[in-house]
């Protein structure tokens, strides 16, 4: 799941790099945030989080162009939800991390159940689409 980012933050994770000088650490600690490094020689410590970063580089931010912070904080937020509440994770079978409680599934993927319709969401203006079973009128 993706942290939004209009919570407070704890944590700074970063490498072992040398753009992260003491100063650096110092200038976060005095922050009142806690700077944890990753372990030395272990590649996969980076790797959740780089995958992360870019699914959302190649899913939003090459498609969208933010215009200020304020503007690409509310890109984010809809993305944000969307990845976590709409969009199916392959590693999931496919299935949703966070799914809606009132959410209807399909008993099976290839026909409607009796009395209800496929209704599409869209995300970022149609960047995307969310869709959902809805009980028909």
């Amino acid at each position: 799941m993706i942290v939004p980012g209009d919570q407070g933050h704890r944590f700074v994770i970063h490498d072992r790099d040398t753009i992260y000088s003491d100063s650096v650490d110092r200038t976060l600690a005095a922050m009142g945030l806690e700077v944890l490094k990753t372990p030395v020689r272990v590649l996969q410590a980076n790797t959740h989080c780089e995958r992360v970063i870019g699914t959302i580089r190649c899913e939003c931010l090459d498609c969208v162009i933010p215009m200020t912070e304020g503007h690409l904080r509310a890109i984010l937020r809809e993305w944000t939800g969307h990845y976590n509440r709409g969009r199916p994770h392959s590693s999931l079978g496919p299935g949703l991390p966070d799914p809606p409680p009132d959410r209807l599934a399909a008993s099976n993927g290839h026909h409607l159940p009796d009395g209800h319709r496929v209704v599409a969401t869209s995300i970022l203006g149609g960047l995307h689409h969310e869709y959902r079973l809805e009980a028909a009128a």
